[in-house]
């Protein structure tokens, strides 16, 4: 583990907010600082401000490197994963972290079961997540890194003679080159190797069920057709960006998957919208030019794929069939997304779109259109920002229309 002193640890702290980088430029900085540790100290803690609140601020915790911190999950997606183990048992009894890094998942687990196992093969995050997890309050935990150092998924797993609740599993996502991979065969470990190999992973005989996540860009169709036992699918944004999609694995198959998509905002309630994989390929949908109100779904639900339920089950009409903008002539309150009313439509012609834009100025969205934002933006002459937002898009009937838009008033104002 990285030995920090206590003179370094009070640097640290009181230096949270400066560049971290000018450490390395200076000679000598006090008696018994390293300026390289101090450094990428810092980073780690930085880096950490927004992701992890609770780590950034607790005046006694070693970070590991900061790509550890990049990967690792921040709190609020650690806290959603932790609430499914408990929505079909009240209280795991065992939960196994087979994958654990950080320990920001473990320590989220161990609030919502009654034992923990934190199981990680790099030596040095084994250590820093016993100093670290204990005195974030995980007394729960127990670290078979410390009997055994350097033992992995495999290693573990082996010599496990217990039956967990469930095994959660966050494979790597980097390749020997330090690249980025998407495709469970290309993470390590390679989870369909275990998962065709039950008997010496202990898969099927150690567990219950299995919590696995993986990056924002997996194929989820491709991953349920690799996976059959997989019982439900999570996609999980935060701010309406998408940050991981989770499969939960039980040893009973389901004949049709729930797919939950989930909003976690920082301002206001989180977005939730759950649905079966077969009613978006059977309900039916229907079409409409742009009416009162538009929507645009957030990124969640975007990624999960419900575009025929979601207006089905909303009772809204969509644009066209590729471009997932739905609209309506009453106002539709709490839409998972973006809300909007409309103001007029026109062509993507420059003369046209400048007769609604008195300043200039627009927020500029794309959707099933044939041209980028930002090619659109400089053909149009048409500048970053003011109160206004335009949707380039598609409609039914082929025809190519920049829609202009305003963020709803107060619903009894537009009645």
């Amino acid at each position: 583990m990285i030995d920090i002193t206590p003179a370094e640890q009070a640097f640290i702290l009181t230096h949270l907010h400066d560049d971290p980088h000018t450490f390395l430029l200076r000679q000598a900085l006090t008696d018994g600082i390293r300026p390289k540790i101090v450094a990428a100290q810092l980073v780690a803690r930085q880096k950490a401000r927004t992701k992890l609140p609770t780590w950034y601020a607790h005046p006694d915790l070693v970070f590991p490197p900061a790509l550890s911190v990049e990967q690792a999950s921040s709190e609020r997606t650690a806290a959603y994963k932790a609430s499914i183990l408990s929505q079909n048992t009240p209280k795991p009894a065992l939960v196994v972290d087979l994958t654990g890094g950080m320990g920001v998942d473990a320590l989220a687990f161990s609030r919502q079961a009654h034992r923990v196992v934190y199981v990680e093969q790099q030596t040095e995050l084994a250590e820093l997540a016993v100093h670290n997890l204990t005195r974030l309050g995980g007394t729960n935990l127990a670290f078979p890194n410390q009997e055994q150092p350097g033992v992995d998924a495999s290693g573990f797993m082996a010599t496990f003679d217990e039956r967990a609740d469930w095994l959660y599993l966050d494979p790597a996502r980097r390749d020997r080159q330090g690249g980025k991979v998407v495709r469970l065969e290309d993470c390590e470990p390679n989870v369909l190797d275990w998962y065709h190999d039950g008997n010496k992973t202990g898969f099927r005989n150690k567990t219950t069920a299995i919590l696995l996540k993986t990056s924002p860009l997996i194929d989820i169709e491709s991953v349920l057709r690799q996976l059959p036992d997989v019982a439900a699918v999570h996609v999980v944004s935060v701010d309406n960006e998408c940050k991981e999609v989770l499969f939960v694995l039980r040893a009973e198959p389901s004949e049709d998957v729930e797919i939950v998509t989930v909003n976690l905002r920082s301002a206001g309630q989180d977005d939730q919208f759950i649905f079966r994989r077969n009613d978006e390929r059977t309900v039916p949908v229907h079409f409409s030019d742009p009416l009162r109100y538009l929507y645009e779904p957030n990124a969640s639900i975007l990624k999960a794929g419900a575009f025929r339920v979601l207006a089905e089950r909303l009772g809204l009409s969509k644009l066209a069939p590729n471009s997932h903008l739905y609209t309506s002539e009453k106002w539709l309150p709490g839409f998972p997304g973006r809300s909007f009313e409309v103001l007029g439509s026109c062509k993507p012609d420059r003369k046209d779109v400048h007769a609604f834009l008195p300043d200039g100025k627009a927020n500029l969205s794309v959707r099933n259109f044939p041209e980028p934002a930002e090619t659109l933006r400089k053909k149009l002459h048409v500048a970053t920002g003011g109160d206004l937002y335009l949707f380039a898009t598609t409609l039914f009937d082929k025809k190519k229309r920049i829609l202009i838009t305003r963020k709803p008033l107060y619903p009894s104002l537009l009645e």
